[in-house]
């Protein structure tokens, strides 16, 4: 039942990172966190100036909403954590998540036509790869946060 509900978060929250590692052991705001995406993905879906400045508005549009979404299930998932609840009431929650799922795929799909009126499809198709970069990219980089500097192996320490 953890398992589900934490696959369940992933997949609701794959959006909703809101701060992020910036190489300097501090943590983003998030305007800045914003400022780089939005940097990165026009610089990798190679977005004109004017394309940026139509289609930005509109993404971080989606984005806020899709937030609002995950904070929503979030809240269902902290409720789960009680022991006393019933399985109807898993049962409720696990129901409430999906439709939540579902209306963030809606979403989705809504602003796929908003896009359009402002973007080609291909360019539609390099932003959303860039924006997987962009996540995978922070996400690496928290990692590497949190394990430490490398490591050398242990024959090279103290050798030069």
């Amino acid at each position: 039942m953890k398992r589900l509900l934490i696959l369940l978060f992933v997949l609701v929250g794959g959006t909703a990172l809101t701060f992020a590692y910036d190489g300097t052991h501090q943590h983003m705001s998030p305007d800045e966190f914003r400022a780089k995406q939005k940097a990165y993905i026009t610089e990798k879906a190679d977005l004109t100036e004017a394309e940026a400045d139509k289609f930005f508005p509109l993404y971080f549009e989606l984005q806020n909403k899709k937030k609002e979404i995950n904070d929503k299930a979030w809240k269902l998932m902290r409720k789960g954590k009680d022991d006393k609840m019933t399985d109807a009431q898993y049962e409720e929650i696990i129901l409430q998540v999906y439709d939540l799922r579902i209306e963030s795929d809606n979403l989705d799909k809504t602003y796929y036509a908003k896009y359009k009126k402002v973007l080609s499809p291909k360019k539609i198709f390099q932003v959303q790869r860039a924006e997987s970069k962009f996540h995978r990219e922070i996400l690496k980089t928290a990692q590497q946060r949190k394990d430490g500097p490398p490591q050398q192996p242990q024959q090279q320490r103290g050798k030069k």
